[in-house]
């Protein structure tokens, strides 16, 4: 039976590579798969992934002798910190998803799975939409996000899935302090928290760093900073 899931967690879990993963499971099984992504998502990464020519990902709406779905200006790429990528649909904040998914389906034929990445910024509306997916045209649809802003409230899509998502999983990942990690705090030049602006800020993703609520407390009551870490593993380096 066809389900709504909302896989949520802090920042630098691991998202986006769960969800290229699952897609890339389904294409290997043959199954076509539409991956969303918002518009105002402008992260892009240009010139091919490191596992891309062992571990080839399908295209927004492509799956075995598929057709892209969309437009060149539509077409969005949805990329994981460790080069994993694939390319996707990008949609704007006030586009009708059950419509863009009908329009995919009757363009290409059986879509086995819908994918979105940076589901946060999903309008209420577009999560009501992705249930319909589901419900009406018997689609999962498997929803990747993250649940609070630096703040600490709720995103608006966020709020939704977790209101109205079958199942709800949580992408676990660690804070500085050794504690799991459940909230982010936006840090300026010093390490010192930001807590004013806008919700939305795109890019500088170094800016922001997952905690613990202990550590968010801390940090955003002015009680230290954070010292950014390594950004890479060591990998293959000499001991």
């Amino acid at each position: 039976m066809a389900k709504l899931y909302f896989y949520y967690s802090a920042m630098n879990a691991g998202k986006t590579t769960t969800l290229l993963q699952s897609a890339y499971n389904y294409h290997e099984c043959g199954m076509r798969t539409l991956i969303l992504t918002p518009a105002l998502d402008s992260r892009t990464h240009d010139g091919p992934s490191p596992g891309a020519a062992r571990h080839p990902l399908p295209r927004a709406g492509e799956g075995t002798g598929a057709q892209p779905s969309a437009a060149n200006h539509q077409v969005g790429v949805v990329a994981s910190r460790i080069g994993l990528k694939a390319n996707a649909r990008r949609f704007g904040g006030d586009e009708n998803l059950l419509v863009l998914v009908e329009g995919d389906i009757a363009a290409h034929g059986t879509l086995n799975c819908v994918f979105v990445d940076e589901a946060q910024f999903l309008s209420r509306a577009q999560v009501w939409q992705l249930s319909d997916v589901v419900d009406r045209l018997r689609v999962p649809v498997l929803a990747y996000g993250l649940r609070t802003d630096f703040r600490g409230e709720l995103f608006e899509g966020s709020r939704y899935l977790l209101a109205w998502a079958d199942e709800l999983q949580e992408i676990k990942t660690i804070c500085h302090s050794g504690s799991k990690a459940t909230m982010v705090v936006r840090v300026d030049e010093q390490g010192r928290a930001v807590t004013d602006g806008p919700q939305v800020e795109i890019g500088g993703n170094e800016r922001y760093v997952s905690v613990s609520r202990a550590e968010f407390k801390k940090i955003s009551q002015g009680s230290g900073g954070i010292e950014l870490q390594q950004a890479v593993l060591p990998l293959g380096e000499g001991r």
